[in-house]
């Protein structure tokens, strides 16, 4: 919702009462989510220290990314089917447990196989997590109080995106790689000790089948939004997972310089996330257009002046910026597609995330190895352009209206 699609869950569970509001449990939620967004982003400011440690190259090392994608896209509308009949709280707690150990292995791998086996563990936490979050918060707090609770969830992805990848270039240059993860499975332990003192037992209540999941892939406009979905996001991802790599290799930046630079993408992507949900409040269709049509454009900036360090930062920031529009805007948009079913078109909004997250990484990947660090930015112009001209056409344009 990547980070991540780490925005995009359904909402579909009854309210909690007046008297019941647990806002320090909403609290343990918004650590959740800074736990797992922190975790999901720190490859892509360590991705040249990680393959040089472990021999491989830097297209590799960038398949960490992809193996969380894949697990999450999975993980997110299979884990509310495995676990219907389990205690929520339970299961909560057990995706944070499984983040602990993601980070704890991905600190010691030594391989390029055990650091995959650590983020194939996130994948599941971050699936898992997204796809009931939003329906656990309602039953947490009244339904008046809900979008507050939602909005400081949700501050979580603002705070690790602004943080995850400038101090994790940083740490990695002070202290190794590895340490960023150590500090990411520290946070983490943090998390699970406060969820298990703040989540109340929250026993099952839906009941998600496959059948729902078949029938609303049946529908065009939500057919419309998730394709959207995989072109825009997979161009952003195959971008912003090698960017370390451009900024080293065609920019020559240094690390001191680079950790500034994705400072400035975490900030403009904190500004971003306020700005694209004022815009998504009024029209979720401009907000991905406004959003795909600047990082088009950063994107061939950076194919054609990327050697400029001014132009870098600048590019860079506003591609955080520019991202912001996303998340909320796709999350309205597969909502009013499927007023009826909220809950199971956010799970297979999800699921499109994570396959487009694993997409560009693949792709940018095959790039990046064949005809060097501009492989990323050429892919992102190409997805994010053709992923905004189909928004444009038949994306929502209506408050009440699905995809046209």
């Amino acid at each position: 919702m990547s980070s991540s699609c780490s925005t995009c869950p359904g909402v579909a569970a009854a309210p909690a009462p007046a008297a019941d509001a647990h806002w320090p449990a909403i609290a343990s939620l918004t650590m959740g989510v800074f736990g797992l967004v922190m975790a999901e982003f720190l490859p892509a400011s360590l991705l040249t220290a990680i393959a040089t440690d472990l021999g491989i190259s830097d297209g590799a090392a960038g398949q960490a990314v992809t193996a969380t994608a894949l697990v999450g896209a999975v993980a997110a509308p299979s884990l509310p089917l495995l676990t219907r009949r389990l205690d929520r709280r339970v299961v909560m707690l057990a995706l944070s447990a499984l983040l602990v150990l993601s980070n704890l292995l991905a600190a010691t791998a030594g391989s390029l196989g055990l650091l995959l086996v650590a983020r194939v563990m996130l994948g599941v936490a971050l699936g898992g997590f997204w796809s009931m979050s939003a329906a656990l918060a309602m039953r947490l707090v009244p339904e008046q109080q809900f979008a507050r609770a939602m909005s400081l969830i949700l501050a979580g992805v603002s705070v690790a995106t602004v943080c995850a990848a400038p101090v994790g270039a940083w740490m990695g240059d002070v202290w190794g790689w590895r340490s960023a993860f150590i500090a990411a499975g520290a946070v983490s332990l943090v998390t699970l000790a406060v969820q298990a003192a703040t989540l109340p037992a929250l026993p099952p209540r839906d009941k998600p089948s496959l059948r729902v999941l078949g029938e609303l892939l049946r529908r065009p406009p939500v057919r419309v939004a998730l394709l959207a979905v995989l072109l825009v996001i997979s161009g952003h991802f195959a971008g912003f997972t090698y960017i370390r790599p451009l900024m080293e290799q065609v920019t020559h930046l240094s690390v001191g310089a680079i950790s500034g630079v994705l400072l400035g993408y975490g900030i403009g992507g904190f500004f971003g996330n306020l700005a694209g949900g004022w815009l998504a409040g009024r029209s979720e269709r401009q907000a991905i257009v406004a959003g795909g049509m600047l990082i088009a454009a950063l994107a061939g900036l950076l194919l054609v002046a990327g050697s400029s360090p001014i132009v870098t930062a600048v590019a860079v920031t506003l591609w955080g910026f520019a991202f912001g529009a996303f998340p909320v805007g796709f999350q309205t948009w597969i909502v009013r597609a499927a007023p009826d079913q909220a809950e199971g078109a956010g799970g297979l909004l999800v699921a499109a995330f994570q396959i487009a997250i694993a997409s560009g990484a693949i792709g940018g990947g095959l790039l990046v190895d064949r005809i060097g660090a501009l492989g990323g930015p050429s892919f992102a112009v190409v997805a994010l352009t053709l992923g905004t001209l189909l928004t444009l056409r038949h994306g929502p344009r209506a408050a009440t209206g699905g995809a046209q």
